[in-house]
């Protein structure tokens, strides 16, 4: 029986924030369907924040209505305790807050101190815990700050550690400007798992410099089966200068099923999505293996 790696599908949030077309609740829940169909089982579809400063996610409390009750594989993106309340009030039951490896990011991002952003954090994971829901913590710029440079390791480890210890529920480790290559990956990767249940660690890459799909090579050389991805490569956040679209989702699935990994998806349907994405937006790359992929499935397809 293969082994299985689940594909956190980051599309409809990260994925969308920084497009230059803002698509309508209809057009997001037509992407979310066809991600579905693809049987991405893991969706993060939206975000509650202020819609004057990220106008592409207004309105997720209609789409987490339609889609998430009772759905703890579906996520949203939350700043703060406000946000919080509101997509509790809507129905989320998985709630994803955003830490950092540099005070830089933090003041530039949220206006907060690191440890005032790590505060706030395990704040809501102990609100969260008493309203049995998931908290998620991503932890930004764990590679490489666009203000302050390099990121040290230890802090990303000391920050996990101390999530993890305080009951958030999963750390994602997030290269959020795409600077990380292979081997540091793994050297901090391997360091995580080694500390920790990998159960509760994930990783989120940008292919900025073309190593998105190297890295979850290397993350997963390092014990990580679950990673975040985005549809037809789209991404980039509007607060870190640099970032570049997320590795597409195309991309790691292909390479996982192709070294013998189970992530459940079809990929068939998955190039329909893709093809979507960049319909609604004008602006999605697609995935890097896509012009091989399709004509590939095709064949396949006619041969069976």
């Amino acid at each position: 029986m293969a082994e299985q790696v689940i594909i956190n599908e980051v599309g409809p949030r990260d994925g969308l924030q920084n497009q230059a077309k803002i698509l309508s609740v209809a057009e997001r829940l037509e992407l979310i369907a066809a991600l579905q169909k693809a049987q991405l089982e893991h969706i993060e579809l939206g975000a509650f924040v202020s819609p004057k400063a990220v106008p592409a996610m207004a309105n997720s409390d209609e789409i987490v209505r339609a889609l998430a009750a009772g759905q703890k594989k579906y996520s949203v993106l939350i700043p703060n305790r406000k946000g919080y309340d509101l997509a509790v009030e809507a129905g989320a039951e998985s709630l994803a807050m955003v830490a950092y490896a540099s005070e830089g990011m933090a003041q530039k991002n949220v206006r907060m101190s690191r440890e005032q952003a790590n505060e706030a954090t395990i704040d809501i994971a102990n609100q969260a815990k008493a309203d049995n829901k998931n908290i998620i913590a991503t932890i930004a710029v764990a590679f490489q700050c666009p203000f302050d440079g390099p990121s040290d390791p230890s802090i990303v480890a000391e920050t996990t550690q101390r999530f993890l210890d305080a009951g958030v529920n999963l750390v994602v480790i997030a290269d959020t400007i795409g600077a990380a290559d292979p081997a540091q990956v793994k050297t901090v990767m391997q360091h995580l798992v080694n500390d920790n249940d990998a159960a509760h660690l994930a990783c989120h890459f940008h292919d900025t410099r073309a190593l998105g799909v190297a890295n979850v090579f290397a993350a997963l050389e390092a014990g990580v089966r679950r990673f975040d991805a985005s549809i037809a490569g789209l991404g980039g956040c509007p607060f870190a200068p640099g970032a570049t679209g997320n590795v597409a989702t195309e991309d790691v699935v292909m390479m996982l099923e192709q070294m013998g990994f189970d992530t459940g998806v079809d990929l068939d349907a998955l190039m329909l999505a893709s093809d979507l994405a960049e319909t609604l937006t004008g602006s999605a790359p697609g995935g890097r293996s896509k012009a091989w992929l399709k004509p590939y499935l095709q064949k396949q397809a006619s041969v069976a």
